[in-house]
């Protein structure tokens, strides 16, 4: 395994390398053809100089030259440019170097001062352009084969030997320099990205912890806000309880005695007894929430086919579920979860609601309120979404949502409590959920669920 991350780091690195090379292959070439372009012309001063009766000849070949390069340097602004770099690398410096060589063989051979223009094209090769150190020789090698070729092409050296070695000598001497200082200039570049490749990754692996250690920090915050409603809840449990039992009571001796109030009052009597009693309901469906919090884990947890949770969900919100609101349905057939069942359509029809209560508030304008929902199999782990084109969550919002007793709707119609139950119920599947909104176009609710392997580990 280790073996296997190792050879896949390598491959990263060698494909960041090259890609690295290859730009800078073909930045150095362009600025080294422009070189060409500029250098080249403003020789002419130098000929009118020094050969004055050639001057116009030799204006012509270095135009040429310095019009070539030109085209070099369009090359290597396209994509056939970056294909053949190499080979338009070596032309860029065998062209100066043919055309010098063409001068010196026009004129006075190895007695031509023009030869320290071959040198300057060596030692172009190891300041400008990124070539290995056997591209750097097979370069160095062509320019001063060239430069004997036009000596002995011009006539005799025999009697300017001493001259043509002398010269000949130098380029070998500043030939080696620069191929020496190019092999330990690569390596001391390739050390340069290993360093900077290295530092990067170690920057994104620092980034991607905390990160992580960002998102663990907010989820230990939000068990930390659900055990201590957990703890404030079993102790509001027992000092509701007994009240209600009693009110219960006394509401069911009360209705027993209606037949003794007079017949015109019976109807105010029992429509006040009717407001009591849902108060009551009221009441304990809220303690009935609260006991969620108390008693997580009462329930066995198995796999839960997600289609079947979606139609109970909707079957119990059908009254609510009016011809105006469409509700669309992406679920894979037989889709499983691992969940308890009663618990996750808790959660789903909390979900549900909690879109049809936001739906509520919106105006539509060419479109119709949509619920959808949707799931999917992921190799680790299954997703469930519920999203809404209602008015969305805002911003600063979003990171209370899941908090206890936090609410957006007006009072009377909710604690605040819905998503925070939802919160805890995931949480005992193992699972997480998470919200992304944008206000006036959508609001959506994700939950995930981790695959269990047959020995019962999360994949």
């Amino acid at each position: 395994m280790a073996e296997s991350t190792s050879n896949v780091r390598d491959a990263g690195f060698k494909a960041a390398f090259a890609t690295h090379e290859l730009e800078a292959r073909v930045n150095t070439g362009k600025v080294a053809a422009l070189l060409v372009a500029i250098l080249m012309p403003f020789g002419a001063s130098l000929d009118f100089a020094v050969y004055d009766k050639r001057w116009g000849f030799f204006l012509i070949l270095r135009l040429c030259c310095a019009v070539l390069a030109v085209g070099i340097w369009f090359l290597l602004t396209r994509p056939f440019g970056r294909r053949h770099h190499q080979l338009l690398g070596f032309l860029t410096a065998l062209l100066p170097a043919f055309f010098i060589t063409w001068m010196i063989y026009d004129q006075e051979g190895p007695s031509s001062p023009y030869y320290a223009g071959l040198n300057l094209i060596i030692l172009a090769i190891s300041v400008v352009v990124r070539w290995s150190a056997l591209e750097s020789l097979l370069m160095v090698t062509c320019v001063i084969l060239m430069y004997v070729a036009a000596c002995v092409i011009h006539g005799p050296v025999s009697d300017k030997s001493g001259l043509f070695v002398s010269n000949c000598i130098f380029m070998v001497e500043t030939g080696v320099i620069v191929v020496v200082g190019n092999h330990f200039f690569n390596r001391l570049r390739f050390r340069e990205f290993v360093t900077r490749y290295e530092l990067n990754e170690r920057k994104q692996e620092l980034e991607e912890a905390i990160r992580k250690l960002r998102e663990a920090e907010a989820q230990l915050i939000q068990q930390e806000k659900m055990a201590s409603l957990g703890v404030m809840s079993a102790g509001i449990i027992h000092e509701i309880n007994n009240p209600l039992n009693f009110a219960g009571t006394g509401l069911f001796t009360l209705r027993k005695k209606s037949k003794h109030v007079a017949p015109e009052q019976q109807g105010a009597y029992l429509e006040l007894l009717t407001d009591v009693e849902e108060g009551i309901n009221r009441v304990k469906s809220i303690v009935s929430d609260l006991r969620m919090f108390t008693h997580p884990d009462t329930e066995s947890v198995d796999d839960v086919e997600v289609g079947e949770v979606v139609t109970s969900t909707l079957r119990f919100l059908a009254s609510e579920l009016t011809d105006k609101v469409r509700v669309e349905q992406d679920l894979p057939a037989r889709l499983t979860v691992r969940a308890n069942k009663n618990k996750l359509i808790h959660v789903l029809t909390n979900l549900v609601q909690n879109s049809l209560d936001a739906l509520r508030r919106k105006s539509f304008n060419g479109e119709s309120p949509t619920i959808r929902i949707e799931g999917r199999a992921e190799p680790d782990r299954v997703i469930l979404r519920v999203r809404d084109n209602g008015p969305g969550i805002t911003p600063e919002n979003l990171p209370k949502i899941f908090d206890p007793f936090f609410t957006t709707k007006e009072v009377g119609e909710g604690m605040g409590l819905g998503l925070s139950i939802c919160y805890r119920l995931v949480q005992e599947f193992g699972g997480e959920i998470t919200v992304d909104s944008q206000p006036d176009h959508y609001c959506q609710f994700t939950l995930a669920f981790p695959i269990r392997k047959p020995n019962g580990t999360a994949a």
